[in-house]
């Protein structure tokens, strides 16, 4: 997909935003929570190519990138709007949830209404009815060009109204915010995920800092599924089965020094 002039100058300018790091994004975080537009402005900007990557993701829908990245914009600020910064977690991270929500509510509405308005008389009448909430179907056909059976077979598309999840009611707040949910919410999610991924990175570290036998001994041991026996290994290695146990309860507590920082995350670990 060719890319417009403006958006391709907007990513220009995104080349020039630096990350946060963990400690800034959490103060400015605080201090936009405190009423510091300025601190949420520089958490959004540091976040726009973040919002690229993922639409980049959806470019193959028929719909405008510069369109999809606005939208993705609008994902961003309810993401700042919401983001808890008593979770260990970072924004993006979270943000991927709600940034991934407004993109496909967006370009699934615009695929509908594409598969709807197939031809230019098709397309009039939708503009009709939504201009005028005219259901007639002598008057939709003539404003449309339409044949009358032809209306009368699209109007039950036409009048199908789906509740949006931005929309309000009677002072409410929106459905979405109302919605219940009987799983862990986005922000739990978020964590537990960044969890995960930091203590996959800690123990990739871990092992390589093992040496081969210590890391025979872990993934035929300690990882299996069926672990093979102290005897077995002891064969292999040419060493006593006491040996082995030795090595594997060494190997262990390399591996627990190795972790401790983990211990935060994943108390169970150390």
């Amino acid at each position: 997909m060719v890319q417009a002039p403006s958006l391709q100058a907007y990513r220009a300018r995104l080349t020039h935003v630096e990350p946060l790091s963990r400690e800034a994004e959490r103060a400015l975080a605080l201090r936009h929570q405190a009423g510091d537009r300025d601190a949420g402005r520089r958490i959004v900007e540091a976040c726009l190519p973040f919002v690229v990557a993922i639409a980049l993701e959806y470019r193959r829908w028929g719909v405008p990138l510069e369109d999809i990245v606005q939208q993705g914009n609008v994902g961003l600020l309810r993401a700042v709007a919401k983001f808890d910064t008593t979770k260990d977690c970072r924004l993006a991270t979270y943000a991927a949830y709600w940034i991934r929500a407004e993109i496909r509510e967006y370009v699934v509405r615009g695929y509908r209404v594409v598969r709807l308005g197939t031809t230019k008389a098709e397309r009039r009448a939708l503009r009709a009815y939504r201009t005028t909430r005219e259901t007639d179907p002598e008057r939709l056909s003539k404003a449309s060009g339409l044949s009358i059976d032809r209306v009368r077979s699209l109007l039950p598309l036409l009048q199908a109204r789906e509740a949006s999840l931005e929309s309000t009611k009677d002072d409410h707040s929106p459905v979405i915010d109302r919605l219940a949910a009987a799983g862990p919410s986005p922000e739990d999610n978020a964590s537990s995920s960044e969890a995960l991924d930091r203590s996959r990175v800690a123990v990739r570290d871990a092992l390589r800092e093992l040496t081969d036998r210590e890391k025979l001994i872990v993934r035929d041991r300690l990882m299996a599924d069926e672990p093979r026996t102290l005897q077995d290994l002891g064969d292999e290695l040419g060493v006593s089965k006491e040996r082995v146990r030795q090595l594997e309860q060494r190997t262990l507590i390399k591996l627990r020094q190795r972790l401790r920082d983990l211990r935060e995350i994943l108390p169970s670990v150390a």
